[in-house]
This record gives C-alpha cells, sequence and structure tokens, in this order.
C-alpha cells in the first residue's frame, strides 16, 4: 500500500500504530502489539465518541478513560500526543521508558496528566472504572435538576485478555451490572495472545456470556482491525442503553501489520527489531521517518483542541445558568470539585474522659463516621459484606443501589479486591468524593494490590479495617491478623493508624480525611474488643503518630511504647513500676508514618536517644520494631499465628497481661 493510497482514517490510526512501534524500538522495550492492534478502535473512539479537552486535562465534565491493559501504555501516550496535550510532547514519546519520563512504562496519573488511574496490574483499571462510574452517578443524582445536567460523561476503558482473566475485575464487573451502571462502556481488546502464547492454553470461556451474566449489555465488533463502521455503531448503542454498562467484544489482530510477529506472543511485550520495524513499515505502506506523523493526520486528530475547547466553553455556560437558579447546590459542587473542606468540619469529633464507658475502637469508629457523614456530604463508602461488623453504616444516609446513586452506603458484597480499587476510582474521580472501604485487617490480604495502588497513585482513600489482632477471638488463626501491620506498614506512603481509644479514634479519623484531600490514603486499624478511654490520649497527639502519655519526673529509666489495644496495658504496668520507684514514660505510637514525618527535635522530645530500655507492646508480629526499642529494648509482640479461643483467652494466653509486661520491664531494668 502506498502512502498516497492511504484513507484519512488510515493514516490516522498508522499514526498510532507508528509513535508506538518507534517508540518501543527506540526504548528496546515496551508492548507493542496492543497500541497495534487496538488503534483502529481508540481512532473511533478518540475522534467520534470521548469528550475532553486537551488544553484542560482536569476539566469536570469530560469523559473519563482508562486503558486497563496497562502495557499497552504507548497506545494512550500516542493519543495523548496526537489530540493536542500538552502533557505529552514528540520529546516525551521518544523517552518512553526513561527516567523521570512522561511516558513511564505503565500508564501513571501523578506523572502525566491525562491519563485518569495508574494500571498496569492487569484488571485494576477496569475496576477502577467501575468507582469512576459510580461517582458520576452519585454526582449526578445529587446534583442534577431536570433542566440542568452539570454532571453528564461517560466512562471509557479498554481492556484485555489478561484483565478479563484477573479475579479483581470480575468482582467489580459483577458489581458494575449489579447496580446498572449505564455510563460505562468497556471495549474488550480480543486478541487471543498472552505473553505465554496463545490464550486457549489457559482461557477458553466465552466472555460475553459471562457479562450477560453479570447483567451488562453485549455487542461484538468481530472484524476490530478494518470495521470502523462497526466500531461507531457499537459504541452509539451501547450509549443508548443506560439501565446497564456495556461490553463491546472487539476482535482484533495484536501486532497488526506486522509480516512475521502479529498474532504471536513475540509482539506482546518485546521490541520488533531493526529488521520487522522495517517490513511492517513497507507492509502498511508507511513511508515516514520514525516518529514523523503525516501532517494531514497530525491536522485532523489537533481538531480535538479547538473542539474540547467549545465543550468545556457550553458547559461552562450550562454550569453558570445552573448557578444562577440553584445557587445552593452550585456552592456546594464547586466545594467538592474544589477540594476543600468545610469550615470546622472537624469540631464535630468527640473526645473523651477515663470515666466514659470503654467500648471497642470499631464502634468509637462507627461514632466518628457518622458524625462526619453528617457534616462531609462527600463522605461515601461502606463493607465488604461486613457492615454490622465493622459499623460502617452513615444513618442518615441510604443505600447506593441502581436507581438509588444519591445515596452513599455502599453494600459491596464479598468482593474486598474488587471494594478496593473501586473505592480507588470513586477518589480519582478528581471530584471531591472521599471514599472508604471496610473489611476485617485480615482481609486486606486479599486487597493488598487495590491498596498499594491506592498509595502509589496518590488516591485518598480510607481503609477501615476492625478486628486488628488476636483479640479477635474464636475464628481463630485464619481471621487473627498478625504479620499484616508490618506488611501495611511497608507500603510507601500509607499512613497506618492503630488508635487506642475513642480520643485516638478521633485524632485518627481527622488525619484520614485530612490525608484523603491531599490525595493520600490512610489504613485504620480498630478492635473488636471493648478498651478503656485513657487520661493522656489526644487527637493532635494522633496527628503527630507518638506522643508521650504518661511521663515520669525527670529523665526515664524506661520507655513503655504502647499502639491501640496494648497502650492500655502500658498505662497499668507504669502505674506499677511508678510505685516501686522506677521512672517510667509511657508513648502512644499509633502511627509510625506520621512518627516518623516529624522532625528530629520532636521525635528526640517523645523517645530520647540517652534512654535505651525501652519496651514496646502490640498484639502483632515484632518484626519493624528494632528501629523504636533499639538493640537494647525488647517487644511484647507475637511472632506465631494466632488461636481459635475466646479474644481475652488468646490475649492472656499469647502474653498480652499487665503482669507480663511488668515481667519484661523488670528484665530491661535488671
Amino acid at each position: 500500500m502506498a502512502v498516497a493510497t492511504q484513507t484519512l482514517e488510515e493514516l490516522c490510526i498508522n499514526s498510532i500504530r507508528f509513535l508506538a512501534i518507534d517508540a518501543v524500538e527506540k526504548a528496546k522495550s515496551g508492548h507493542p502489539g496492543l497500541p497495534m492492534g487496538a488503534a483502529p478502535m481508540a481512532f473511533v473512539l478518540w475522534d467520534s465518541f470521548l469528550r475532553f479537552n486537551p488544553k484542560n486535562p482536569k476539566w469536570f465534565n469530560r469523559d473519563r478513560f482508562v486503558l486497563s491493559a496497562g502495557h499497552g501504555s504507548m497506545l494512550q501516550y500516542a493519543l495523548l500526543y496526537l489530540t493536542g496535550y500538552d502533557s505529552v510532547t514528540i520529546e516525551d514519546i521518544k523517552q518512553f521508558r526513561q527516567w523521570e519520563s512522561k511516558t513511564p512504562g505503565h500508564p501513571e496519573n501523578f506523572m502525566t496528566p491525562g491519563v485518569e488511574v495508574t494500571t498496569g496490574p492487569l484488571g485494576q483499571g477496569i475496576a477502577n472504572g467501575v468507582g469512576l462510574a459510580m461517582a458520576e452517578a452519585h454526582l449526578a443524582a445529587k446534583f442534577n435538576k431536570p433542566d440542568a445536567k452539570i454532571v453528564d460523561h461517560y466512562t471509557y476503558v479498554i481492556l484485555g485478555d489478561g484483565c478479563n482473566m484477573e479475579g479483581v475485575s470480575g468482582e467489580a464487573c459483577s458489581y458494575a451490572g449489579h447496580l446498572g451502571l449505564g455510563k460505562l462502556i468497556a471495549l474488550y481488546d480480543d486478541n487471543h495472545i498472552s505473553i505465554d502464547g496463545s490464550t486457549d492454553i489457559a482461557f477458553t470461556e466465552d466472555v460475553s456470556k459471562r457479562f450477560e451474566a453479570y447483567g451488562w449489555h453485549v455487542q461484538h465488533v468481530a472484524e476490530g482491525n478494518t470495521d470502523l463502521e462497526g466500531l461507531a455503531k457499537a459504541i452509539e448503542a451501547a450509549k443508548a442503553v443506560t439501565d446497564k454498562p456495556s461490553f463491546i467484544k472487539v476482535t482484533t489482530t495484536i501486532g497488526y501489520g506486522s509480516p512475521n510477529k502479529a498474532n504471536t506472543a513475540g509482539v506482546h511485550g518485546s521490541a520488533l527489531g531493526g529488521d520487522e520495524v522495517k517490513l511492517t513499515r513497507e507492509n502498511l505502506g508507511w513511508e515516514y521517518e520514525p516518529f514523523v506523523v503525516p501532517e494531514d493526520a497530525l491536522k485532523h486528530w489537533r481538531k480535538a483542541v479547538e473542539r474540547g475547547a467549545n465543550l468545556e466553553e457550553e458547559w461552562n455556560k450550562a454550569f453558570s445558568d445552573y448557578k444562577a437558579k440553584y445557587s445552593e447546590e452550585a456552592a456546594e459542587f464547586e466545594r467538592y470539585i474544589s477540594g476543600k473542606l468545610p469550615d470546622g468540619w472537624d469540631k464535630v469529633l468527640p473526645t473523651y474522659k477515663p470515666e466514659d464507658k470503654g467500648v471497642a475502637t470499631r464502634k468509637h469508629s462507627e461514632t466518628c463516621l457518622n458524625k462526619l457523614g453528617a457534616v462531609l456530604p462527600e463522605l461515601i463508602g461502606g463493607s465488604a459484606d461486613l457492615t454490622h461488623s465493622n459499623l460502617t453504616e452513615l444513618k442518615n444516609s441510604g443505600e447506593f443501589q441502581k436507581g438509588q446513586y444519591q445515596n452513599r452506603n455502599v453494600h459491596f458484597g464479598v468482593r474486598e479486591h474488587g471494594m478496593g480499587a473501586i473505592c480507588n476510582g470513586i477518589a480519582l474521580h478528581q471530584s471531591g468524593l472521599i471514599p472508604y472501604g471496610a473489611t476485617f485487617l485480615i482481609f486486606t490480604d486479599y486487597m493488598r494490590a487495590a491498596i498499594r495502588l491506592s498509595a502509589l497513585s496518590q488516591a485518598g482513600s480510607i481503609w477501615v479495617m476492625t478486628h486488628d489482632s488476636i483479640g479477635q477471638g474464636e475464628d481463630g488463626p485464619t481471621h487473627q491478623p498478625i504479620e499484616t501491620l508490618a506488611s501495611l506498614r511497608a507500603i510507601p506512603n500509607l499512613t497506618v493508624i492503630r488508635p487506642a481509644d475513642g480520643t485516638e479514634t478521633s485524632g485518627a479519623y481527622k488525619v484520614a480525611i485530612e490525608s484523603a484531600k491531599e490525595n493520600n490514603p490512610t489504613l485504620l486499624a480498630f478492635t473488636r474488643q471493648n478498651v478503656p478511654n485513657l487520661a493522656g490520649t489526644s487527637i493532635e497527639g494522633v496527628t503527630k503518630g507518638g506522643y508521650t502519655v504518661v511521663d515520669s519526673e525527670g529523665t526515664p529509666d524506661l520507655i513503655l511504647i504502647g499502639t491501640g489495644s496494648e497502650l492500655s496495658l502500658c498505662v497499668t504496668a507504669a502505674e506499677k513500676l511508678t510505685a516501686e520507684g522506677k521512672k517510667v514514660r509511657v508513648v502512644s505510637l499509633p502511627s509510625w508514618e506520621l512518627f516518623e514525618a516529624q522532625d528530629a527535635a520532636y521525635k528526640e522530645s517523645v523517645l530520647p536517644k540517652a534512654v535505651t530500655k525501652r519496651l514496646s507492646v502490640e498484639a502483632a508480629a515484632s518484626f519493624g520494631w528494632h528501629k523504636f526499642v533499639g538493640s537494647e529494648g525488647d517487644t511484647v509482640s507475637i511472632d506465631r499465628f494466632g488461636a481459635s479461643a475466646p479474644g481475652a483467652v488468646a490475649l492472656e494466653k499469647f502474653g498480652f497481661t499487665v503482669d507480663n509486661v511488668l515481667a519484661k520491664a523488670k528484665a530491661l531494668l535488671g
């Protein structure tokens, strides 16, 4: 095929293909096959349907686009460059997968404006897309009026075979079907190839029937390589279905145009190689040098700039009219999308005195959630089928269900991983919503990838975890977290807080809400068992991560360090040691991350280096505590799996008693 005979559409599509080919070839790393095969569907979607403004990537009412098959990231970078985003220049394309490039190996929302969510771990993107669509549905139900739709956009996802194999996609897509999210449209790049070869070695189910069973509207474009009209009609039909999400299976050829590597695993995750690049150029009639886009194609693609400016201008006028008619709602909407919190919101968080009844910190969490829910209408979330154990219901709101999207209580079902990825999508919708997801602490193992991605992608999700230790009791070691806190504390940019009582729980929520507005996640770990309210705890202390709860006169001989339900053991042990003439300080350390973020002077004031006799008390693994207790210190901890017994019995048998703390403390003191 000679260049002169190519239609404008073919020029535009091949521009995507060869930008991907050239970038991967220059980097000698990447996945050229997906962009080559998915280029036609991407062209039709971005050229004819997707509503966005390249010059303002954060325009609120844009359609959200997610490349769930994130290994094909050059597809998205090519689209951003071609449509005129300032965030991706041709020089950025040439720096694909290089140090501090805006075109990293997988799409990263914090690196590249125009990328909505961080994808790469397969299945996460489509699950994020469910969250994005839920956010749109909630805001539309809350703010739209019969004569004014200021929230009106779609979420489009391109996913691949790998996404459909991963369990997280099944969890999230099953839930999306239940909710009937009519503005979620997924295009499945059905190319039958994964890293190991043809998918028929491991993946032979009828995916379309599976999505029909989920409650999705399903179509099939059999000739995804060339049938542009069929692709457009399928997307139009999907948009016409408003009561269920849409799934469009698009059968394509991975590495389309490559004479020797198309439809093979060889083009999935490796550069074509110089000889094959030359043959592909000849095969597709591409007579342009590397990284050169023909003028006619670029001119057509760049029409998106004027089109996007017009779309945003139309929306701004519509919002101006809305503001004139519905000033109160408009003011609230503007606060939402600005990310600002209402003045004095944290004044509702309660504090407690020792004489106040001791209850489980999960119960204090319920109190905080409901007090915050009353002043923060942007707070939305729920539990993975453990609402009445996690105590996460917002009493002043109904259930988020199909046709009832204005409500804020989300029932995720037994779908921990899907819940995590969905919450991240809600957080990354950039509309001010604060999502929370809850389960037992042990089941963070089922959602660790989503928790990690919340930290990596700067998603302000709040993870509400209860039943935080062997005090969970009779369910036994399968449900009793031991190493869980240590593993979560190892995740960068994740703030883990384990409060000791009611006041510390309020402090934990203050941190979590403020962190959410700063686009950072927080994980809160709460007890099942009752705990006393302590005299020296404070909200401010929690915000610093660690602080002195009980102090001695003069330099202490010993520092007892506790978290969560074990802090009270430290306080009682200190009282007994003080009565025996010892000088003892008790430090609450609910958040290692917050404490480590304090300046050296503050940390020294709490844990002076001169005091080397230190004992940490936490009903969890000892791993990591060495940094706080030092070589001369010790721990009261648990480094084996728990046991089935009433919680109080389990704690006693494993040494979480005042007597054992005293014994270890006296051993340290010699």
